[in-house]
């Protein structure tokens, strides 16, 4: 048995285990990825669960240095959805058996922002008799805010911690009230109080990132005990601080490796919780979300946006699908999804098992 194998026969991951599997090479990683896909089979099984990506508004109070929709990014058009669009989006989740959407945005506190927010959230659960499952990525608000969104009609909400190093975090963000890490953590655990499935993710290859670092991810998953994750590949984008730095980034195939097996042995460390395939596996690898789902991801989100929008939401660059009406998206994706072996949850909420089981549900 090799070191890997040994590794991977153990029942719980010390960081200097987690270190030597993100290190393991591609011959090396089979039984990683092997072993992860026997374990989303027996724990979560085959089907993967659609969530109506509705991107609502490009404005942002924040100016992360990675971000395109960072608040000093002046070259974005800025919109924010009517109510007529973002409930035409509700109406083809609803009637093609979604069951599930998720509300994303830059992020935003005032009083304005909020009471929209709750407003739309009591009409798609009226419009659809409370059948069509809302989550919100709408980043760090107050215990008040996120408990009216609950009440409102929204039970899962995805912040990302982006990286757990505090240190790292400060050479991310602006130094100032507005970027605090332990704001960060702070909003999460509102969240777990305020009674949602809590989801989290990180960037995988950002500058200045070590293995070590994410190693130190995962145990923060772990630690944390979240219920879902949506991580992926860190893409530079133009307009931002950070682009400088691309020439010290391991190349993008490399980042996308790094990000699968970032995947499988979050599956394999949280058996039961809820992983997305994101966009931006796509990005890199036109095959990038099959291929997650087949190390462990279980979550695809199917864009709902106006197109005539999205050109103005680029978190980072060569953003797929960004011209693709919603039945295009979805049928590509239904493709995908049968490509990697797994079927369609329609009509299905798919919440977190991990969730079901800690709330006794």
């Amino acid at each position: 048995m090799n070191p890997i194998e040994e590794i991977l026969n153990k029942e719980t991951f010390s960081k200097e285990d987690l270190v030597a599997l993100l290190s393991a090479d591609e011959k090396e990683s089979v039984k990683i990825f092997e072993k992860a896909k026997a374990i989303k089979k027996e724990q979560v099984g085959k089907k993967v669960y659609f969530r109506g990506l509705i991107e609502y508004s490009n404005y942002c109070s924040k100016n992360c240095f990675y971000c395109g929709i960072r608040a000093g990014n002046s070259r974005y058009v800025r919109y924010e959805l009517t109510d007529e669009e973002v409930f035409e989006a509700v109406k083809y989740a609803y009637e093609n058996d979604f069951a599930s959407i998720v509300i994303q945005s830059g992020e935003r506190s005032d009083r304005k922002f909020t009471d929209k927010i709750e407003f739309l959230l009591k009409e798609i659960k009226r419009m659809t008799e409370g059948k069509l499952h809302v989550t919100l990525s709408l980043g760090e608000q107050s215990v008040e805010t996120y408990r009216r969104w609950y009440e409102a009609g929204a039970h899962r909400y995805l912040l990302r911690i982006e990286v757990s190093n505090p240190e790292l975090y400060k050479k991310l963000h602006p130094a100032d009230k507005h970027h605090r890490y332990e704001d960060r953590l702070e909003a999460l655990r509102r969240l777990r109080a305020a009674g949602y499935q809590v989801g989290t993710g990180v960037m995988i290859g950002l500058p200045f990132q070590t293995i070590s670092d994410l190693a130190d991810d995962l145990i923060f998953f772990r630690d944390f005990d979240i219920d879902m994750a949506g991580m992926g590949p860190y893409i530079e984008h133009e307009d931002t601080p950070l682009y400088k730095f691309r020439h010290e980034l391991l190349p993008l195939r490399g980042r996308f490796f790094l990000s699968l097996k970032m995947v499988a042995l979050l599956r394999i460390m949280m058996k039961d919780i809820n992983i997305a395939a994101t966009t931006a596996m796509q990005s890199i690898d036109p095959a990038g979300r099959e291929k997650a789902l087949m190390v462990g991801a279980n979550v695809m989100m199917p864009n709902l946006t106006p197109v005539k929008y999205r050109q103005n939401y680029l978190l980072y660059e060569n953003k797929p699908c960004i011209d693709e009406e919603a039945e295009e998206c979805k049928s590509c994706l239904e493709a995908r999804i049968h490509l990697a072996g797994d079927e369609v949850g329609y009509g299905e909420w798919g919440d977190s098992r991990h969730f079901g089981k800690r709330n006794e549900i």
